[in-house]
């Protein structure tokens, strides 16, 4: 029997607890090469490449935010409809402290605290979206019902084209 190749990460256990089917899919890292390195590499549309961003509100309360890799997040329009004053990124420092991740392998699953979880509404219209699998260079496909089933997010409208 062949041994399983799949990295054993907190995502990776706990998309396996949960029950979901996905695919694997490990690419070259590139530091600060983005959605737009992994996309080229696996060959798939940009766009079905979800980047997980991990930010805080304006009383620094963590906060997760799932958005095509082709677009920006509105922080603007995320905080109006989260009524908070402001958002922004967390340091890769705290980003690490509350996720257990490091920044470029950062995954929504498995997470060390249980952090809010806000997802462009338009990824879950998707038939299939790669995401971090919790490690640099590794991604994930899956269908994006499988993520509304097992993660809670709220979805939101704060995505603008790059």
């Amino acid at each position: 029997m062949a041994k399983d190749k799949r990295p054993v990460t907190p995502a990776v256990r706990a998309l396996r607890e949960a029950g979901v089917s996905f695919t694997d899919h490990p690419y070259n890292y590139e530091d600060k090469g983005g959605t737009a390195v992994s996309s080229v590499e696996l060959g798939v549309d940009e766009h079905c490449v979800i980047k997980t961003l991990v930010m805080e509100d304006d009383i620094k309360q963590p906060l997760l935010v799932l958005m095509h890799g082709d677009m920006q997040v509105s922080t603007k329009e995320l905080a109006r409809q989260i009524n908070a004053r402001f958002i922004e990124p967390c340091s890769p420092d705290n980003a690490r402290k509350h996720t257990g991740y490091l920044t470029g392998g950062t995954s929504p699953f498995g997470t060390r605290k249980t952090l809010p979880i806000y997802c462009e509404e338009t990824i879950l219209e998707l038939p299939i979206i790669y995401i971090n699998g919790g490690k640099r260079g590794y991604l994930v496909g899956l269908n994006p019902a499988d993520l509304a089933k097992i993660l809670p997010v709220i979805t939101v409208k704060a995505g603008y084209l790059k």
